[in-house]
C-alpha cells in the first residue's frame, strides 16, 4: 500500500489551503520541506506556524529537511543548525515532526540529561541517504540512543536503491524485529495505517 506527503513552499500564500486540500483528500502528513537557502530561520517558522497548526489539528506528521551542520558540502545541504533544529522542535512540540537524513545527528543531544529529552517526545528520524553520509554502525548507535521505535526508514530513492540500506542493516547486525520496525512497523503506527 502507497500513501504520500504533500511537499509546499512554505513561502507561498497558497501553502495552508494546499495543505487542507492535499490532507483532507487522503494523503498522510507534509514534507518533505527544506529550507536551502535560509536555514530553519526565524522567518521559516513563522511560516511553518500555520501549516503546523493544520498538522496538528489533523493529527498529521511533519517531514523536514535537516543535515549535518559541519563535513563536506554537497547538493542539497542545507545551512541548518543543531540551533536551528532544537528551536523548531520546542517551537512545535505537540507536532509529530519527522526528521529527514536522521536529524543532521540531533538525536545524540536526547542523551542529555534535562530539557531535551522531553523536547524528542515527538519527534521521529529518518534514515534517508545514510550510506552516503554515516557508517553503518548508525543504526545501532541510534537505537541504542532512541529506542527502535522513534527510527523511520527513508531511502532517499532514487538517489539511493533500498538494497543498499538492507545491506547496512546486516553489517549493523540488526535483528529481523528491529529491520521491520524501521522498514514499516514505525511508519505504520505514525500514520495510523
Amino acid at each position: 500500500r502507497l500513501t504520500g506527503f504533500c511537499c509546499i513552499d512554505i513561502f507561498s500564500m497558497e501553502a495552508v489551503p494546499e495543505v487542507v486540500r492535499c490532507l483532507e483528500n487522503g494523503l498522510s502528513g507534509v514534507g518533505e520541506l527544506a529550507f536551502y537557502e535560509s536555514g530553519i530561520d526565524e522567518e521559516s517558522i513563522k511560516r511553518l506556524e500555520p501549516v503546523m497548526e493544520v498538522c496538528l489539528n489533523k493529527r498529521r506528521p511533519v517531514l523536514i529537511h535537516t543535515n549535518e551542520p559541519i563535513g563536506h558540502q554537497y547538493p542539497g545541504k542545507t545551512p541548518n543548525t543543531f540551533k536551528q533544529i532544537y528551536r523548531l522542535i520546542t517551537k512545535f512540540p505537540e507536532n509529530k515532526i519527522v526528521l529527514a537524513h536522521w536529524g543532521g545527528g540531533i538525536f545524540f543531544f536526547s542523551l542529555l540529561k534535562k530539557e531535551v529529552k522531553e523536547s524528542f517526545n515527538n519527534l521521529y528520524f529518518d534514515t534517508a541517504a545514510s550510506p552516503f553520509l554515516y557508517d553503518a554502525k548508525i543504526y545501532r548507535i541510534a537505537i541504542n540512543v532512541l529506542g527502535q521505535s522513534r527510527i523511520i526508514f527513508g531511502s532517499d530513492f532514487p538517489l539511493l536503491t533500498p538494497a543498499r540500506y538492507f545491506k547496512e542493516f546486516e553489517q549493523a547486525g540488526l535483528t529481523k524485529g528491529e529491520i521491520d520496525s524501521l522498514c514499516w512497523k514505525n511508519a505504520a503506527r505514525l500514520l495510523n495505517l
